[in-house]
């Protein structure tokens, strides 16, 4: 007689889906094919979500359900990554807003919030910066884009190339392993996933592009400075792991001291993907944020 799996081990990415009712498909935007899910009226306030480095609109299947009852949720794979398209051009965060905006034309959507993880959060807040009349609220997870420390970009420059490489069950869950502090949480769907990603033909071509931002000089061009931190208008609301690599959570402490109308949502037991690994946590501050909830509520 064999064990019973508890119910997290049974867990695949349409256990949080499965009721979701949702559009995955391929938009042409700006000559990129991009993989693209929207879930939630249009007539809502828009909310768009943008994952990290080497990753997928799947970083978001755990909240999009729960967020698209109240807005119209848009997730996608960004330029590069995943299985949207990946030219034969630098990626960094001008490119990755560029393709931000290029989404937004493509459904109409004129002002929306953002929620970004890692790589996500620092095109999200050069999005806010940049553009403070289509911005309305900030989300950022795991937030990168102030400081270049060189360990932090060897560390993901030989993990994401070791993984592409020498894509295996092996190399993909220890990315996750780094993602995800709970291992339960590393669910068998997502390590197919991205091994499928990862396996694909243009993913091994492009990889060296697709770590584009952890090269020194490009980094330091891309990063956001003080001031410019200092000058988003929109209001945001920075998760606070407590079991992330330290420059995320150091970068987290210090935005949240620069940025004018900043709260914390502090989440000392996750890693890297708050979205994920907790939606339920994640989800009680964001919703009340994205609402409109005053600073006591969070």
């Amino acid at each position: 007689m064999t064990d019973t799996p508890s119910d997290l081990e049974q867990q695949t990415l349409w256990t949080a889906l499965r009721e979701v009712e949702f559009s995955q498909r391929f938009a042409d935007i700006d000559g990129v094919r991009t993989r693209l899910v929207t879930a939630g009226d249009p007539s809502k306030p828009a909310l768009v979500m943008l994952h990290g480095t080497g990753g997928h609109w799947e970083a978001f299947s755990r909240i999009l359900g729960p967020l698209s009852e109240h807005f119209y949720c848009v997730a996608y794979d960004m330029v590069g990554n995943g299985f949207s398209e990946k030219p034969d051009i630098p990626y960094d965060t001008f490119l990755y807003v560029s393709h931000m905006k290029g989404v937004l034309r493509h459904l109409g959507i004129e002002r929306t919030s953002v929620i970004g993880s890692s790589l996500g959060s620092w095109v999200a807040a050069r999005f806010a910066l940049e553009n403070p009349e289509m911005t309305d609220r900030v989300i950022l997870i795991s937030p990168a884009g102030l400081m270049a420390t060189a360990e932090n970009m060897a560390r993901i420059i030989r993990e994401r190339t070791r993984a592409v490489n020498e894509a295996s069950w092996e190399s993909i869950k220890a990315v996750f392993n780094h993602l995800i502090a709970d291992e339960q949480n590393r669910i068998p769907d997502l390590i197919a996933l991205r091994l499928a990603i990862y396996r694909r033909q243009d993913t091994r071509d492009t990889v060296g592009r697709m770590l584009t931002l952890q090269q020194d000089g490009v980094r330091q061009a891309n990063l956001l400075t003080e001031e410019q931190w200092a000058s988003i208008q929109a209001p945001v609301l920075i998760v606070m792991s407590g079991k992330d690599h330290k420059e995320y959570e150091t970068t987290a402490h210090r935005v949240l001291e620069m940025i004018p109308d900043a709260r914390a949502l502090p989440m000392p037991h996750i890693a890297h993907w708050a979205a994920f690994e907790d939606p339920d946590g994640l989800l009680a501050g964001a919703l009340p944020f994205l609402r409109g909830a005053a600073d006591a509520d969070l």
